[in-house]
């Protein structure tokens, strides 16, 4: 008993699959949704994508609460820096500001984050900052405990210049691979671009994604259940 008392009393942990793809023309962020206490799962519809300011977001990983604060101040201070200039912020900008409260912090904060956005100034950018602080621009990026299962099909799958469908459509797939081989990564997939014309988000639920090997279709499910139109009466 006492083990299970001490996974429920565990910091809520989001082992988890963040992902960040350049397109021509902007951004997609995708994330799953589980977030975990221990060996339980807390939250089975998170979400994991936060907004930073109209043209940039952030994918969270790692510790939810420090990863939810450290969001919060840089929503703050990127608030104030777009009062004083009287335009919004870039995403480099809003990037490096998440590296400097990561690294001045890293000995207390235990989240790997990925921020991504659109600017007038230097298009569609990606900016992984991990554990510790580190500031790394690339063309796609891939966190979370379910990305070790993920660096050979980026490899594979990965091309300069993909359509918005072709972007899109790659980050539901390496979530939904993640989900499948990752048993910190769970529940439902969602997305977020961003591109000159603005934010898009999309949901994708559980039993509306591929299907990997030796996976089996979810049958007579939760929400099978409660989409029914006229679910039987229960019977004594």
């Amino acid at each position: 008993m006492d083990s299970i008392y001490n996974d429920l009393n565990a910091p809520h942990s989001m082992g988890t699959t963040i992902i960040g793809v350049t397109y021509d023309g902007g951004v997609v962020l995708g994330a799953d949704s589980r977030t975990s206490t221990g060996m339980y799962v807390a939250n089975r519809a998170s979400d994991k994508i936060t907004q930073l300011t109209d043209n940039v977001y952030i994918c969270r990983s790692g510790s939810a609460a420090d990863s939810q604060v450290l969001s919060d101040y840089v929503r703050y201070y990127l608030h104030q820096h777009t009062i004083q200039l009287g335009q919004p912020a870039t995403v480099k900008v809003a990037a490096n500001l998440v590296r400097m409260v990561s690294y001045n912090n890293k000995n207390m904060l235990q989240t790997g984050l990925i921020v991504g956005g659109w600017d007038k100034y230097e298009g569609g950018k990606i900016y992984g900052i991990p554990l510790g602080g580190t500031l790394l621009e690339q063309p796609f990026t891939i966190g979370g405990s379910g990305s070790s299962y993920l660096y050979g099909f980026f490899d594979q799958v990965w091309k300069e210049g993909m359509t918005q469908d072709e972007a899109e459509k790659l980050v539901v797939k390496a979530v939904s691979l993640a989900i499948a081989r990752d048993g910190a990564s769970g529940g439902v997939v969602r997305t977020v671009t961003i591109n000159k014309d603005g934010v898009s988000r999309k949901f994708y639920p559980g039993n509306t994604l591929p299907l990997w090997h030796e996976e089996l279709e979810a049958k007579d499910s939760l929400l099978d259940i409660l989409s029914a139109a006229s679910p039987e009466p229960m019977v004594s």
